[in-house]
């Protein structure tokens, strides 16, 4: 990546709109802008200030013929979100005035940014973390606004300060431990010992602190994958209708009508379920159908939550138990379908292998709607026990950021070990840089090429 050329892209979703946005970041985006832009004032972007906008003209140079009605805006570095020039073409929004005019800021030596390359510069010129950069990407992704909650207190820095703070006092102790080696014929004083090995303690049951709010919070990132299973016929499809308040899948009274699986995000709470109407599970000859069972059974497998769902109105059969088998050690709730009609089914119809401590069951009728409410609770309750609605604290919700974390608490572990076991500190010292190295990955602050490319390749051109 060329740090000191200058990048263009449309940064507005593809298509017609009120206006559409090309934009520019470098140290030739003002000088780039300013061949192609004609202010009926004849006023010189190159000599307006940082902050300002300006109405105008973008003209094709080689027959001075208009394109487009524009509103340019001017961000001089390093006050931008790239910390470098930016410049922001505010066109018509249409592929046509678009298309044309990033071509002809491609012509005048600009290049087409990579996905993510602005956030990517902002990073590299230190104006955000890493874990800023990535916050970007989950707040344009939030599918609520718990979500968003979440990646606007990370895109702030909440969690920078946390681990900087963390880093910092890593960074003392290993300072303190270095020192020793220095000084190889003196042993390290018991005192000395002790609050090393407790200031390395407590920075690891902070860490583990951290850890914890990972299983939980992550769902608000990426979503609590919850798959719908049954055998035909038992209302999955209703059920799915019925959450999202539309018709979404298609209900018929054949079995074997939903052949593959269907998805659709929910919001519980501020939670974002990512829901899965799956195939009913049953023994079939015909190809279609056997295909729609499999991918059931991989939904289970996949799924953070099942909602298994059963006909009350009948007598469970042995395909319901067969499903009962296929949900085994899942995050399970169990949910009986057509309370409307006379019950057939109770908790004792169960099998003793399902009915364990957590063992949760809830009726309803997902074509008069009865019980929905108190699903939707049991799904939140089920999955985030321990979650407050108005949380404080950091969080963790990404899994690069988990897996940093995890391996600088093991380093750290194995320093506190070799200092207990009287290891020479040389072993003490590496271990404390390696759980440095390692919480530093989660900012940016140590980081390799492919990390980078890795994250910024998720990001869409333009942001």
């Amino acid at each position: 990546m060329f740090i000191d050329d200058t990048i263009a892209a449309i940064s507005t979703p593809l298509g017609e709109g009120g206006i559409g946005i090309v934009r520019l970041s470098g140290k030739d985006a003002i000088r780039i802008t300013d061949v192609l832009f004609r202010s009926p004032k004849h006023i010189s972007l190159s000599h307006l200030q940082s902050a300002r906008i300006l109405y105008g003209h973008i003209v094709d140079p080689s027959g001075d013929k208009k394109v487009d009605e524009v509103l340019v805006s001017v961000m001089r570095s390093p006050h931008s979100y790239t910390r470098e020039d930016v410049v922001e073409i505010n066109c018509h929004g249409g592929m046509n005035p678009l298309r044309k005019t990033i071509e002809l800021v491609l012509q005048q030596g600009a290049r087409l940014a990579d996905p993510g390359e602005f956030t990517k510069r902002a990073f590299m010129n230190g104006r955000i973390d890493l874990s800023q950069a990535e916050a970007v990407l989950d707040l344009i992704r939030s599918k609520t606004d718990e979500s968003s909650r979440i990646a606007v207190e990370q895109l702030q820095g909440s969690l920078s300060e946390k681990i900087t703070a963390l880093r910092d006092r890593l960074t003392e102790v290993c300072a303190h431990v270095e020192a020793e080696i220095d000084f190889p014929e003196d042993e390290i004083e018991p005192a000395s010992k002790l609050s090393i090995s407790e200031s390395m303690k407590g920075i690891g049951r902070e860490l583990q602190t951290l850890l914890k709010t990972y299983d939980e919070a992550r769902f608000f990132r990426e979503g609590l994958s919850t798959a719908i299973v049954g055998k035909p016929n038992v209302g999955k499809s209703s059920l799915l209708n019925a959450l999202l308040k539309k018709d979404r899948a298609i209900v018929t009274e054949i079995p074997g009508t939903t052949r593959d699986v269907i998805e659709e995000y929910l919001n519980i709470k501020g939670l974002p379920l990512r829901i899965m109407d799956t195939a009913g599970i049953r023994s079939v000859e015909d190809i279609a159908e056997k295909e729609g069972v499999k991918r059931s059974l991989q939904s289970i497998e996949n799924a953070d939550l099942v909602l298994a769902v059963f006909d009350a109105s009948e007598p469970l059969a042995d395909e319901d138990f067969d499903v009962m088998q296929k949900v085994k050690g899942r995050n399970t709730v169990f949910v009986l379908n057509k309370s409307d009609l006379p019950s057939a089914v109770d908790e004792n119809s169960f099998p003793s292998s399902v009915l364990h401590p957590s063992f949760l069951l809830m009726r309803i009728s997902a074509t008069r709607g009865d019980g929905l409410e108190e699903l939707k609770e049991a799904i939140f309750n089920t999955c985030l026990r321990d979650w407050k609605e108005e949380r404080e604290g950091v969080v963790v919700t990404n899994l690069r950021h988990k897996t940093a974390i995890e391996h600088s608490l093991q380093s750290l572990n194995r320093a506190v070990k070799a200092l207990t076991e009287n290891q020479p500190v040389e072993i003490v010292a590496l271990e404390l840089r390696d759980a440095l190295d390692r919480i530093g990955e989660v900012v940016g602050a140590v980081t390799t090429e492919d990390i980078l490319n890795k994250i910024f390749s998720d990001f869409c051109i333009g942001k």
